[in-house]
C-alpha cells in the first residue's frame, strides 16, 4: 500500500499531484472563489521546506481574506510538523487566538453525504476525530485551530451572498450557508471525471 502513487491530473491548465487535489479545485470553482495552485514554497528552517497546495483569495467570514489550503489524504508526523510551523510563522503571538497571516485550512477527502445534513456530520466528525489520540498535535482537517487557534469545526461552503466562507460548527453560523449551492459544489467535486483531458465530465443533478 505504501508504494502506491497518486495519479497526476490535469485541470484548467494545472497538473495536480493527485485527483483529490483536482477535485478540490473543482469545488473551489463551483464556490466561485479565486484560487492559486502551489503559488510559492517556504523555507521553514532546519532543512524543512513547505509548499502549500492552494491559496484562496477573497474568503468571507471569520477566515476572511487570503487562506491557504492543504489537501491531505493521509497525514504523517513530517506533514504535521510542516503545517504547524508554517501556521505559527504567521502568528503575531503564538499564545493568542487570532487569524494567522499563514492561516491554513487542512482538508481530506471531499465530504460525502446524501444531503447537507450528512455532509455537515462528515465534516464535524473529521474535525474532531480524524486522528488517533496520541497524534493530538497533528492539525485536524476542517478545523479553525490551524487558522485562528480556535479548536472548532470549519465547514467550507457558500454563503447566502454567493461567496465562499468557512462556517463555524453550530446552527447560528451554519444558518448563513446556502445549503443548495454548497451541496451542489460538493457533488460536482465528487463526481468530476478526468479521464478525457482537462475538462472534467460532471454529472449534473436536479
Amino acid at each position: 500500500m505504501n508504494g502506491l502513487k497518486a495519479i497526476e491530473t490535469e485541470y484548467r491548465g494545472y497538473r495536480f499531484r493527485s485527483r483529490l487535489e483536482a477535485r478540490w479545485a473543482v469545488f473551489f470553482d463551483a464556490c466561485k472563489v479565486r484560487w492559486e495552485y502551489e503559488p510559492e514554497g517556504y523555507d521553514l528552517g532546519d532543512g524543512l521546506y513547505y509548499l502549500p497546495d492552494f491559496l484562496l483569495h477573497g474568503v468571507e467570514g471569520r477566515a476572511g481574506g487570503d487562506l491557504y489550503v492543504e489537501v491531505k489524504g493521509r497525514m504523517s508526523d513530517k506533514d504535521a510538523e510542516k503545517i504547524n510551523r508554517f501556521v505559527n510563522l504567521g502568528k503575531e503571538d503564538s499564545m493568542l487566538i487570532g487569524k494567522s497571516k499563514t492561516a491554513t485550512l487542512v482538508v481530506g477527502d471531499i465530504p460525502r453525504g446524501f444531503d447537507m445534513d450528512e455532509i455537515t456530520n462528515f465534516v464535524g466528525w473529521y474535525a474532531y476525530n480524524a486522528y488517533p489520540k496520541e497524534k493530538f498535535w497533528w492539525p485536524n482537517p476542517y478545523n479553525f485551530e490551524s487558522i485562528d487557534g480556535d479548536y472548532f469545526a470549519a465547514h467550507p461552503g457558500i454563503n447566502k451572498r454567493g461567496r465562499f466562507e468557512l462556517f463555524g460548527d453550530d446552527l447560528n453560523y451554519l444558518a448563513d450557508m446556502d445549503e443548495y449551492a454548497t451541496e451542489r459544489a460538493y457533488r460536482l467535486a465528487r463526481q468530476a471525471r478526468f479521464e478525457y483531458g482537462e475538462t472534467p465530465k460532471v454529472r449534473r443533478y436536479r
